[in-house]
């Protein structure tokens, strides 16, 4: 059995890996989606989203790409694993995504063959959208001027291609390694982390797909997450799965405060705030602990004492 099963679920509620079932549409989550989607209709060639580590960047470039509906775009979502990509291989690969057939070689020849392409997408009443995730690995000038080229095919009153950066906040100094290209950023959104209350109905949304019928986290275990992740949504996702099967090892039907603590504790994740407390001295009879402090009257008792007794070899 496992905790999926114990607590009555259908699937794993805190999966890291992407699945657009799991998609929270918070209030900032769907301005961005709008914002973005405005940019791409408008034709304004260059958006760009920005946000720390885990605050959700690759699940909305897939939500984008879904909304994308073939009727209406030409378009295509690729994800930069490392920072050694050339300009030729980022150039090849958007025009084979955009449907080019045969790229030649000669970067001259492949740009005409694109722009040939996006003529097409223009004239069938398409939009072409790239969508660019992890783009902070664009790390070179080259790579930049690539990008500006693209942004230069066009036609009289209309940009044939539109381009979507989805990165860390590091990718603007990306752009400004082309200052021509970070001018024609039309449109910036910075996708901050949840708050305490989003991060409580970030866990009761996830638990609900889940097919979970009850809220299985006790009201103060939120705060607790939301502090050791600072509310950001793969890394509560990580102490939510982790705090589930604590509770399903230790036979307990909730998550509580203890079995967070003990969770961020093993990753890492815990901080002061959530440390427990630790024990208060206790005076007995009346006596001063140990641990306090002597006064100056308490020296010269002790002196005194010391002056009567008698040492025995």
């Amino acid at each position: 059995m496992s905790y999926v099963d114990f607590f009555g679920m259908e699937r794993e509620p805190f999966s890291n890996a992407p699945d657009a079932r799991f998609f929270f549409n918070s209030d900032q989550h769907s301005q961005a989606l709008t914002r973005l989607m405005y940019a791409v209709d408008s034709n304004k060639g260059l958006a760009v989203l920005v946000g720390g580590v885990g605050a959700g960047k690759t699940t909305l470039a897939r939500r984008m790409l879904d909304r994308l509906s073939e009727e209406r775009y030409q378009s295509s979502l690729l994800v930069m694993v490392h920072s050694g990509v050339t300009p030729e291989w980022i150039l090849t690969r958007i025009a084979l995504q955009l449907g080019v057939v045969d790229p030649k070689e000669d970067r001259l020849e492949l740009l005409r063959q694109l722009y040939d392409r996006l003529l097409q997408i223009h004239e069938s009443g398409k939009t072409a959208v790239v969508l660019i995730d992890e783009a902070q690995m664009l790390q070179s000038r080259a790579l930049m001027e690539e990008f500006r080229g693209l942004l230069n095919l066009e036609i009289p009153g209309k940009k044939l291609l539109n381009i979507v950066f989805f990165g860390l906040v590091e990718m603007e100094d990306c752009l400004r390694l082309d200052e021509p290209l970070a001018q024609r950023v039309a449109l910036k959104y910075h996708l901050k982390s949840l708050t305490a209350t989003l991060t409580e109905s970030y866990i009761r949304y996830r638990l609900h797909i889940a097919g979970s019928r009850r809220m299985i986290f006790q009201p103060e275990s939120i705060p607790a997450i939301h502090s050791c992740t600072g509310g950001v949504p793969r890394l509560i996702n990580t102490v939510c799965d982790n705090a589930l099967l604590e509770a399903f090892l230790r036979k307990q039907n909730h998550v509580d405060l203890r079995i967070v603590q003990s969770v961020a504790g093993d990753l890492g994740l815990l901080r002061p705030s959530l440390q427990p407390a630790a024990p208060r001295p206790v005076i007995v009879d009346n006596q001063v602990p140990a641990t306090a402090p002597l006064a100056a009257s308490d020296l010269d008792d002790i002196e005194s004492m010391l002056d009567r007794l008698e040492f025995k070899g």
